[in-house]
């Protein structure tokens, strides 16, 4: 595609990036959406990489975007490594299926790499990610707990080979998204938004399945 340029967010790009996140993620997991909420607040969380926050614009629009926080492992002797988490990740739907949000994650992990991170994990639908080089946590040993318990939807990514060195872990996410739980909140900031129209979608009920189940096997 012409005329493509992936930089930095700045602050003027702020309230085009929430409108688009907004439209990418309407009714796509739940009726309605928190993520531009997520966005709005994640960026004064003191677990956010403002180094790692793009947008990739075309003809001078922002068509899509990506944003990571800080997220931990700890291994079975509770020693922790600090490790990168992203999301949300979109493109504007008239652009979807266009490989955008493949380029703008293959930019980020390099800038990723750079900074001298080399483990992603993201809770996600395994189908979006597979190809950028994600796995089963299950594979990586990486659980809510050491040992055990692999949800479906959580998803490692090694940027250096072997950085987890097959031993056993924890993931430990930020508490950036809490935010979302302010249901208030949520709602009082999607008011200065155009109204939508709330409603279910087949695809919350694929989420429902991938975020409340595990792999055991």
């Amino acid at each position: 595609m012409e005329n493509i340029t992936i930089r930095l967010e700045t602050e003027k790009d702020y309230r085009a990036v929430e409108e688009l996140t907004r439209e990418a993620f309407w009714n796509v997991y739940k009726p309605g959406a928190d993520e531009h909420y997520f966005v709005h607040t994640m960026r004064n969380h003191p677990d956010f990489i403002p180094e790692l926050a793009f947008v990739i614009e075309k003809d001078g629009e922002i068509i899509g975007n990506i944003m990571y926080t800080k997220n931990w492992l700890e291994d079975e002797n509770g020693e922790r490594k600090e490790i990168l988490s992203f999301g949300p990740v979109c493109v504007a739907r008239e652009y979807q299926r266009m490989k955008l949000g493949k380029t703008l994650i293959d930019h980020s992990f390099e800038a990723a790499r750079k900074m001298g991170y080399d483990t992603v994990v993201i809770f996600g639908n395994p189908a979006n990610y597979m190809g950028r080089g994600f796995v089963s946590c299950k594979k990586k040993n990486v659980g809510f707990v050491v040992d055990g318990n692999f949800p479906t939807a959580l998803l490692v990514c090694e940027l250096v080979p072997d950085a987890l060195g097959g031993k056993k872990w924890m993931y430990i996410p930020s508490d950036a998204a809490d935010c979302c739980e302010d249901i208030a909140a949520v709602e009082a900031f999607d008011a200065t938004f155009p109204p939508k129209e709330k409603k279910w979608m087949p695809s919350q009920e694929e989420f429902y399945i991938y975020s409340n189940s595990s792999v055991v096997r």
